[in-house]
């Protein structure tokens, strides 16, 4: 009998795997800005759920317990580089190289602009607007309250747009999902940006 529920579990995984692979891992892109991490992060996820998958069979929404996972992996992956950033300055101070100096007129794109978000702001302005999921779908998978999903997307869009410039902000998170999941110019961004930047809350 253990066999048999074995393998059910083992289906019922595998079709999930195939089901929310790529969308976890377009969403760990546009959380991280690091294209080469996203296919990573999305694989430790779904492994993190392999572990505890019949808590997860048995929820009552899966894929947000999946986003969350992926939120929280790149939350932590964004501190670590945080932290490693910190320790290179305090040993090469003389180095310096920023690039910080935002020509946000002219130069900044969508992703750029995301990565200058405190982290709870990006994630609530990608789950909302590139992944369009509702306000309660995003708590859901943050763990935060209604509330919070919609104070901080709200001051998440007033930077972009401030950042960008631009009154089309929502379509432009939402071609930047396209772009992610196409694969465009995430060499140019990298090149650009050289990882994830912005504040960590």
């Amino acid at each position: 009998m253990g066999t048999v529920v074995d393998d059910t579990a083992s289906v019922e995984f595998h079709a999930f795997f195939e089901r929310h692979y790529a969308e976890l891992s377009r969403l760990a892109h546009l959380l991280t800005g690091e294209a080469d991490a996203a296919d990573d992060l999305a694989a430790d996820a779904l492994l993190a759920l392999w572990h505890r998958w019949d808590r997860v069979r048995a929820a009552d929404h899966p894929v947000a317990y999946a986003r969350g996972v992926v939120a929280n992996l790149a939350r932590t992956r964004i501190r670590s580089a945080v932290r490693e950033r910190r320790r290179i300055a305090l040993f090469w101070p003389q180095r310096e190289e920023r690039t910080e100096n935002p020509d946000v007129a002219g130069v900044v794109d969508v992703r750029e602009a995301l990565r200058r978000l405190p982290f709870r702001k990006r994630a609530c302005v990608v789950l909302r607007y590139a992944f369009d999921l509702s306000e309660k779908d995003t708590a859901l998978a943050l763990g935060v309250s209604v509330g919070t999903v919609k104070s901080q997307t709200s001051k998440g869009m007033a930077e972009l747009q401030r950042l960008l410039g631009a009154r089309e902000v929502p379509q432009r998170v939402h071609a930047a999902m396209g772009a992610a999941a196409r694969g465009d110019t995430a060499e140019g961004t990298r090149e650009r940006s050289g990882g994830a930047e912005g504040r960590d809350r």
